[in-house]
């Protein structure tokens, strides 16, 4: 009740709000697991990029799965080899998850008072120059396809 007093709007989460919050964790890390125990270069239950299969281009999301899968074995050079963005997806999906647990676990998560507007529209104007610079087929513009 101490945080209540400091930050009035600051209350904590329902029951139902915590449990959906433990739901989308477990869901979150059970396709974690997915992806770090099976590969999605051999395995072929992944879904395929929806623009790059209607259109040869390559997405900002493109070579995500593959790059996490990389990540979870430890090799962060290939993890960036396939996503050059990858640190920042990691990022963002680590504090979601650390908030998620928050959220279960004590009924208040990590303030996302960090996600201003305008970084916010920073990282998307970096994503679409990304998404444009990477289907460049020119080097050193083309080591950027995934």
């Amino acid at each position: 009740m101490q945080i209540a007093a400091h930050y009035p709007n600051h209350q904590k989460a329902s029951i139902v709000t915590r449990a959906f919050s433990a739901l989308g964790l477990s869901l979150a890390s059970a396709a974690a697991f997915v992806v770090a125990y099976f590969d999605p270069v051999t395995a072929r239950f992944f879904p395929v990029c929806p623009l790059f299969q209607m259109t040869g281009f390559a997405c900002p999301g493109c070579g995500l799965t593959r790059g996490f899968h990389a990540l979870f074995h430890g090799d962060v050079l290939g993890a960036l080899d396939f996503n050059a963005l990858i640190p920042f997806y990691f990022f963002f999906f680590a504090y979601l998850a650390v908030s998620m647990f928050l959220v279960s676990a004590r009924g208040r998560g990590l303030s996302f008072a960090f996600f201003k507007p305008r970084i916010v529209y920073s990282f998307l104007v970096l994503f679409c120059v990304f998404a444009i610079v990477r289907n460049l087929p020119v080097y050193p513009f083309s080591i950027l396809f995934p």
